[in-house]
């Protein structure tokens, strides 16, 4: 399988914070899902790929091709979305078509503006005006029309309503129908990972926490709950950020651990949203341990 992104043992230091041996690899022909809480390292890692912040080791391969020496021939096959406006919003979609086209060899007007039609976009009205899921579904296909083969955006569902949302996550669906392009897209909102992702990459603290299959990640780990005089030492040394109430107790268990336990114990597939927070909670019994 051939990957359209590869990440090696990248490190990058920002004063108190530090992204750590960050590996993963995105193969052509599938989404990513790109999570992890507010300041895991997710924007430094895009950032990082588009050599807009200068890494202080590691290798960062898009297309085969070098990130820093290639940057150029990169960018040129490549789809980026931020989550805030990039563009001037005193101007409307074809003074806008006018402006980006000098800078892309393989600019398309036609699939432009008809890109714009699709999406319900006026083409004679200030993008400034715009409601937020029209700016971003107006910044998609702005990064469409030059037919690039990876398209990478971050946190680009973050403050849409649910329709918007959903409009946004059928655009990248139908974009990934040619196997031959990829998706990476950041989101803090773990349901649209669990919609339309393939691959799931979770960062944590500025390391890759799990990276593979979504399925895979799905299957590995589990909620487990019951009484806190049911659970022996052993098994709660297994549990990641094991939190006890009044009631009794929950904690993120691998599912390779479940094996053998008591059967007043009770326990659930976990999502990612859960996986998310008991890592978060694991952080918290260690520093007050």
């Amino acid at each position: 399988m051939e990957n359209i992104l590869e990440i090696k043992e990248l490190n990058k230091s920002y004063g108190d914070f530090a992204l750590k041996d960050v590996s993963f690899a995105l193969p052509k022909g599938y989404i990513m899902g790109f999570v992890g809480q507010n300041g895991s390292g997710k924007t430094t890692t895009i950032r990082s790929i588009l050599n807009m912040a200068k890494i202080d080791s590691g290798k960062i391969s898009v297309f085969g091709l070098d990130s820093v020496t290639d940057t150029i021939a990169i960018k040129e096959r490549l789809g980026v979305v931020f989550d805030s406006l990039y563009l001037a919003e005193n101007l409307n979609a074809k003074l806008i078509d006018r402006q980006l086209k000098p800078f892309y060899k393989n600019w398309s007007s036609e699939d432009f503006f008809r890109m714009v039609k699709e999406f319900g976009l006026p083409d004679n009205k200030r993008i400034g005006d715009f409601s937020k899921g029209m700016k971003m579904k107006f910044m998609i296909a702005c990064a469409l029309s030059h037919k690039p083969e990876l398209m990478i955006l971050d946190e680009p569902t973050s403050g849409l309503d649910p329709v918007a949302r959903d409009e946004l996550l059928d655009i990248l669906s139908d974009y990934i129908t040619d196997e031959n392009c990829g998706v990476l897209f950041s989101t803090h909102i773990t349901a649209d990972v669990e919609r339309i992702a393939d691959y799931v990459t979770v960062l944590h603290n500025g390391k890759v926490w799990f990276t593979g299959e979504k399925d895979e990640l799905s299957e590995k780990y589990a909620v487990l709950k019951g009484g806190n005089d049911d659970i022996t030492d052993a098994l709660r040394k297994k549990c990641i950020g094991f939190h006890a109430y009044r009631n009794g107790f929950e904690a993120l268990i691998p599912t390779d651990d479940l094996a053998g336990i008591p059967s007043s114990l009770e326990y659930e597939k976990a999502s990612i949203d859960e996986i998310l927070v008991y890592i978060a909670k694991e952080d918290k019994n260690e520093r007050h341990s």
